[in-house]
C-alpha cells in the first residue's frame, strides 16, 4: 500500500513537471508568432504570462517574427482614422483614431508595424507611430517642398540585431527642373537628405501608390508608367504599367499590379524588370498576366468595382460602401465592414509590437 501510494505521488510530480515544461516551450517559443491583440489577451493567463509579454524582449522577438498582414487603416477627406480589421479576434488597436498623437493626422502609410501619419498644423510635421503601443516619434522639418499631399513611402525591415526599429522615409516630389527629385529620412541619422537624382520629364506620382519591394520603390503615374526608385543605387527608372487602372501591391516578394472588371480580376507579376536592356528580338517579358474569376453574384454585371488593397494574395474590394476580402487561392469572400464614407486612404497594417 505504501508503495502504491508513493508510485502514485511520483507519476504525478512528473506529469506536473512536463506541465510546467509545455508551458515553457508554449511561452518561449509559440507566443513570438502571434498578433498583438492576441498577446494582450493572453496577458490573462497567468502572472508569468503577464510578466513576459510586457518585456521588450518579446516585443523584440514578435516584430521580427510575425508578418501577417492584419487589417487596413482608413480614413476619408473629414473623418478621423478608423480600423477593419481582417478578423476581428486576433487583430486590433487600442485606438483606432490615433488620438494619442499630438495633433490630428492624415495617414500616409505603413511598413511591418509602424505607421507614418501627417499633422494638421503648422509644416504638418510627420509622425511615425505605432498604434498598438501608442509610442509615436515627431520627424524634423524636410529640406524640400513634398506639397499638400506627398508621395510618401516607409520602410521598416526588422532586424534581429536592433532592439529600436531603424527605418526610412522616402518622398518622391516635383522639382523645379521639370522632373522628380527623392528626399528620405533616416532614423539613425535622424535627418532628411535629398538625392542627386532626377527623373527628367512630366512624371506626376499618383500619392498613395507607392509600394517597396526588395530595395526598390515603385510609384504609379499619371502617365501610365511606374517610377521605380532603388536605395541601393540612388537611380530611377521608368517601367511600363501592364494594367490601365491597376493598383500596385507585392506578391511573392515581387511587385504585382491588379484590376477588376465584373466579377473577373487580371494580376500581373514584374518577372524582369531589365527587358528594355535586352536586344529586340528577345522573348522575355517583363510582366507575367493571369485572370482569376470570382465565382460570386455579388460581382455579377457590375463595373465599378475598385481594388482598394492588393497584399499578397488577398484582394479589399468596394462594393459600394462594403469592403469585402477576397482570397485569390481559396476563393474565400468576406464581408469585412460597411462604412459611412467612401476611403479616400486605406493602408495596410501589421499588428506588431515594435518599438519605436
Amino acid at each position: 500500500m505504501d508503495r502504491a501510494k508513493k508510485g502514485g505521488t511520483y507519476t504525478a510530480n512528473r506529469n506536473h513537471r512536463i506541465y510546467m515544461d509545455l508551458k515553457d516551450i508554449v511561452r518561449e517559443h509559440a507566443l513570438r508568432y502571434l498578433p498583438a491583440k492576441s498577446l494582450c489577451r493572453f496577458t490573462s493567463v497567468c502572472r508569468d504570462w503577464r510578466l513576459y509579454i510586457s518585456t521588450p524582449f518579446l516585443a523584440h522577438n514578435q516584430s521580427n517574427s510575425f508578418g501577417d498582414v492584419s487589417g487596413l487603416f482608413c480614413q476619408s477627406d473629414s473623418s478621423l482614422p478608423s480600423f477593419i480589421s481582417l478578423d476581428v479576434m486576433a487583430y486590433g488597436v487600442p485606438d483606432p483614431s490615433l488620438k494619442f498623437l499630438p495633433e490630428l493626422v492624415d495617414i500616409r502609410c505603413s511598413s511591418n508595424g509602424l505607421l507614418c501619419c501627417q499633422g494638421h498644423t503648422g509644416y504638418k510635421a510627420y509622425y511615425i507611430c505605432n498604434p498598438v503601443t501608442r509610442q509615436w516619434k515627431k520627424l524634423p522639418r524636410p529640406d524640400a517642398n513634398h506639397g499638400s499631399d506627398p508621395a510618401l513611402v516607409l520602410v521598416y525591415e526588422p532586424s534581429l540585431l536592433n532592439f529600436v526599429a531603424e527605418y526610412k522615409l522616402i518622398c518622391a516630389f516635383q522639382s523645379d527642373l521639370d522632373g522628380l527629385e527623392f528626399e528620405i529620412y533616416s532614423s539613425v541619422e535622424g535627418s532628411w537628405r535629398t538625392f542627386g537624382e532626377i527623373c527628367f520629364g512630366n512624371r506626376r506620382i499618383i500619392p498613395s501608390t507607392g509600394v517597396y519591394v526588395d530595395g526598390v520603390i515603385y510609384w504609379r503615374s499619371e502617365s501610365l508608367r511606374i517610377v521605380a526608385f532603388d536605395l541601393a543605387s540612388e537611380r530611377s527608372t521608368l517601367l511600363y504599367l501592364p494594367l490601365r487602372s491597376g493598383a500596385l501591391g507585392v506578391a511573392n516578394g515581387k511587385l504585382c499590379s491588379a484590376s477588376m472588371h465584373g466579377s473577373k480580376v487580371t494580376v500581373a507579376e514584374l518577372t524582369n524588370a531589365y527587358t528594355n536592356t535586352m536586344q529586340m528580338n528577345s522573348k522575355t517579358r517583363a510582366w507575367e498576366t493571369r485572370d482569376i474569376t470570382l465565382n460570386y453574384t455579388v460581382f455579377d454585371g457590375r463595373s465599378d468595382n475598385g481594388i482598394l488593397v492588393f497584399i499578397g494574395e488577398v484582394l479589399v474590394i468596394q462594393l459600394g460602401r462594403t469592403l469585402i476580402s477576397c482570397h485569390m487561392k481559396t476563393e474565400h469572400i468576406k464581408q469585412l465592414a460597411t462604412e459611412d464614407e467612401h476611403h479616400a486612404r486605406m493602408i495596410p497594417y501589421v499588428n506588431s509590437l515594435v518599438e519605436v
